[in-house]
């Protein structure tokens, strides 16, 4: 009875050492294996954004990204001038 609570305890301590490690190791990329965040440039207003969350204006046959539709519009006047 004592060898299966000792058998018991070891895999126990075994899985929380296990995840104590696991804390301390940061994800780099994704679960399709892609980058996490991968950064681009607002070209109105020149702030880096996540490209997960930025505005995307296809202008010109060519794909922007911005901070925010208030940026982009700015942008389409800008250029329309």
């Amino acid at each position: 009875m004592r060898f299966l609570i000792l058998i018991a305890l070891a895999f126990l301590l075994y899985h929380v050492i296990r995840k104590y490690l696991r804390l301390g190791q940061k994800s780099v990329q994704s679960a399709d294996g892609g980058p996490v965040d991968e950064m681009v440039q607002d070209p109105s207003c020149l702030t880096y954004i996540p490209r997960r969350g930025a505005q995307r204006k296809v202008i010109g046959g060519k794909e922007f990204f911005f901070c925010s539709n208030d940026c982009a519009e700015k942008f389409e006047k800008e250029r329309r001038r």
